[in-house]
């Protein structure tokens, strides 16, 4: 016979001890996958619930919805008269610095103005001249559906 095989083993070494198993050399993503997608999951029920955090009472209007392509700013006007940009209360005369430092996009960032039903006209129309006076251009009101 040849010198090759002993046992079904090749001779020296290599052979198969009883009772011990070799380490696997394969990582098993399957955990890794499952966790992946069930946070995936998490993240997109969530991430509606996260885009505003101020209540206000929106009008109503008939205008189609905007396609949204971007992450936008929201730009709110409370009840009580109260600015917000985002989640943080802003005076009116540090409105502008505060949008300049956070807008992603510079002056061509996406700002939504959301004003209370309650304000005045007026408010929610100075508030937009002030932004459109610093550059920003693409500003839009935000409001609900109107029902029939």
């Amino acid at each position: 016979m040849g010198a090759g095989v002993v046992n079904g083993a090749a001779a020296g070494g290599g052979r198969h001890r009883p009772g011990r198993t070799r380490p696997m050399a394969e990582i098993n993503v399957t955990p890794f996958v499952d966790v992946m997608l069930v946070l995936l999951i998490v993240f997109m029920v969530a991430a509606p619930l996260l885009t505003v955090g101020v209540t206000v009472d929106l009008p109503e209007s008939a205008a189609n919805p905007v396609q949204d392509t971007g992450e936008p700013l929201s730009v709110t006007i409370a009840e009580d008269g109260t600015i917000y940009v985002q989640d943080t209360a802003v005076e009116y005369e540090n409105l502008v610095p505060h949008l300049e430092a956070i807008a992603t996009a510079g002056y061509d960032q996406r700002i939504y103005i959301r004003g209370d039903r309650s304000r005045a006209y007026g408010d929610v129309v100075r508030v937009m001249g002030r932004i459109n006076a610093a550059g920003f251009r693409r500003m839009l009101l935000v409001t609900d559906t109107e029902l029939e």
